[in-house]
């Protein structure tokens, strides 16, 4: 039983939540929230942690609710309580991950409201891309090289 795939998925979610971590710490806090053009920075990174909430709570604890009432600028006010959101993501992740036996997991249809069932690779997958396309707003927001 293999699980080659699963922990590189497992390694890029870490390592996105990682470095959410390390932009939060390096954003002044007076332009965290400060609004740019479209969204602010913290937004896009609560936007990141989101996606990546949402889909392992939905895959551990069929809980598919978009976090997006918990994760409110207002609630999140500063970078201590994104990091600590960032933490529990984290651990939502961890769970997810490890709930995954093996590749051959990768290749089962879940439910997932609403619509059709998916491939559990395929969603994961478009998770992690949707996750680093916010991440990737906040880089260029910060004037960072994306890459």
């Amino acid at each position: 039983m293999s699980r080659k795939i699963v922990d590189h998925l497992d390694r890029e979610f870490a390592s996105l939540i990682n470095s959410l971590k390390d932009l939060v710490s390096s954003v002044p806090p007076d332009d965290l929230y400060r609004n740019s053009p479209e969204v602010s920075i913290g937004e896009n990174i609560l936007r990141s942690a989101a996606a990546v909430e949402q889909t392992c709570g939905g895959l551990t604890a069929n809980l598919w609710d978009d976090p997006f009432e918990w994760t409110l600028p207002e609630t999140l006010s500063n970078a201590e309580r994104i990091i600590e959101y960032l933490s529990e993501v984290d651990v939502a992740r961890q769970r997810a991950f490890s709930s995954i036996f093996d590749d051959s997991a990768l290749s089962k249809y879940i439910s997932v409201p609403p619509g059709e069932p998916r491939l559990l690779i395929s969603l994961l997958v478009e998770t992690l891309a949707r996750s680093r396309d916010y991440r990737k707003s906040v880089l260029q927001d910060l004037h960072v090289n994306p890459e």
